[in-house]
């Protein structure tokens, strides 16, 4: 009996031990359902900053653990999993989401909880939360440069047909770019087409749009729609009608691809903060580093450089704060910058979004994207802009 009671007692010891040399974070992503197509990759890139800041030394001499919980592509489970995370696993921070619905579910549990997501992709603003780092664009980062640059001269054209998913990221998105059109002055809207999140019926959208004749389309589909979506403008012959998409990127083009040809992809356009044929030193480490641990064929987007330097960014706020209370991580992370692959990153102190490069990229047949604008310098992030507050 004794022995018993000291062979349990070494056991709690060692895990007490085992604990105190760790810190346990949090993995929020969907490996399953319509969003793996693009979040399975951000899951990936936020294991090899793990693995990276592991192998150097860890944060405050101590490892990062990772727990990684399944949103299944399902909103409720998002929130699910949020909760799970924090109550049950008791990280100390959670890195997830990629759709706003998404986003949106995870919100309340962690401000409740007062806690804290790292959120790596672009959105439609209209945000910000203290318990929420925005390491994807804002708006004016994103979206609006890019319909800026398509209506200017030499460029796409005046007339714009909408397409998206039908949930609140494209909705606000759209909603947005028909305020700035009409303030502007600058072009069109004629015409706007949604399809539930996840289906593959687009051939309706795509007589419209070969009807309408659009100079060129903006496409706010995610997931894995946005094969159907290519595949039926390829049925339909629509081929000389520009597409400039907000959440295709590298990984999406190549399943796209697959199943359409990369022909049919050569020539449209993309607006991001990151491609991976950008040219950095920081950028060709993280794409080497990457394809060692993963593969040759495997490929990097924006979200995925994006949930890699949050990491990076989640170490420099631990030490800053010396500590991994979550509520001083919170603070800490305000003002903090990061060289990653993109370029020098700020967390902005005010709204705890990232200051930002802006690119626009065309898609190549080799399923990269040429880099047709840049901005150059770091852009400030204006969550809510002017003309919708």
């Amino acid at each position: 009996m004794l022995r018993s009671i000291i062979v349990a007692c070494s056991i709690l010891l060692s895990a007490s031990v085992h604990a105190a040399d760790t810190i346990k974070v949090g993995i929020l992503h969907s490996l399953t359902g319509t969003m793996a197509i693009s979040e399975k990759g951000v899951v990936d890139a936020l294991n090899l900053a793990i693995d990276e800041i592991n192998a150097s030394g860890g944060v405050l001499g101590k490892k990062i653990v990772a727990s990684t919980y399944d949103g299944k592509s399902d909103w409720d489970e998002f929130a699910k999993g949020a909760a799970h995370l924090i109550d049950k696993e008791k990280v100390t921070t959670i890195f997830g989401c990629w759709t706003s619905a998404s986003r949106k579910k995870v919100l309340p549990v962690v401000e409740s909880k007062n806690h804290l997501l790292w959120y790596p992709v672009q959105y439609e603003g209209m945000e910000q939360s203290p318990n929420i780092v925005y390491t994807g664009a804002a708006p004016n980062q994103q979206i609006l440069p890019a319909v800026d640059w398509a209506l200017g001269a030499g460029n796409l054209g005046k007339n714009v047909y909408l397409v998206g998913s039908d949930y609140v990221y494209p909705r606000t998105a759209n909603k947005m770019v028909k305020a700035y059109v009409k303030k502007t002055k600058k072009g069109k809207i004629v015409g706007e087409s949604y399809r539930p999140l996840g289906d593959s019926n687009f051939e309706a959208i795509a007589k419209k749009i070969a009807k309408k004749k659009p100079s060129f389309i903006i496409n706010t589909i995610n997931g894995d729609s946005n094969i159907a979506f290519f595949e039926a403008l390829k049925k339909n012959k629509i081929q000389n009608i520009p597409v400039i998409s907000m959440s295709i990127a590298e990984p999406e083009l190549k399943a796209i691809g697959k199943k359409v040809g990369l022909s049919m992809l050569e020539g449209h356009y993309a607006a991001w903060n990151y491609f991976q044929s950008l040219k950095t030193g920081e950028n060709d480490l993280f794409v080497n580093n990457f394809k060692k641990k993963f593969g040759s064929d495997r490929v990097l987007s924006d979200p995925q450089e994006a949930a890699y330097f949050q990491v990076y960014l989640f170490k420099a706020a631990v030490e800053k704060a010396g500590s991994t209370d979550t509520a001083a991580i919170r603070k800490a992370v305000k003002g903090l910058s990061y060289q990653a692959p993109e370029g020098l990153v700020t967390i902005d102190p005010k709204n705890n979004h990232t200051h930002k490069r802006v690119l626009i990229g065309k898609i190549g047949n080799d399923g990269q994207f040429q880099i047709v604008h840049d901005s150059k310098s770091m852009v400030a992030p204006e969550p809510i802009p002017d003309f919708m507050k």
